[in-house]
């Protein structure tokens, strides 16, 4: 079982992870609840696609940026579709 952990909260939980360039990348429904608020940052991976961004609200505080995900991914990253990843300080155990 995989979990996400930021600023002392639990993020993300399962046991169904894709892993891809050393990011686990987690099902969509796994993510609690409220703490994802939409972002207008993206950026482009030339065999994944475009990544679109969350920013994290947790414990009282943002963590902006911190998940993204490829809504419509590249027949090579087809396995990450409708998964999430964490950076900026988001353990995952």
């Amino acid at each position: 079982m995989a979990e996400a952990w930021w600023n002392d909260t639990l993020i993300a939980k399962s046991d169904d992870i894709v892993t891809v360039e050393g990011n686990a990348y987690f099902p969509i429904e796994a993510v609690t609840p409220g703490v994802l608020t939409d972002s207008a940052t993206t950026s482009v991976c030339p065999w994944k696609g475009t990544a679109y961004y969350y920013t994290l609200a947790a414990g009282g505080a943002e963590n902006k940026d911190a998940v993204w995900y490829y809504p419509e991914p590249k027949d090579a990253a087809k396995q990450i579709e409708g998964r999430v990843a964490f950076w900026k300080g988001v353990e995952v155990r």
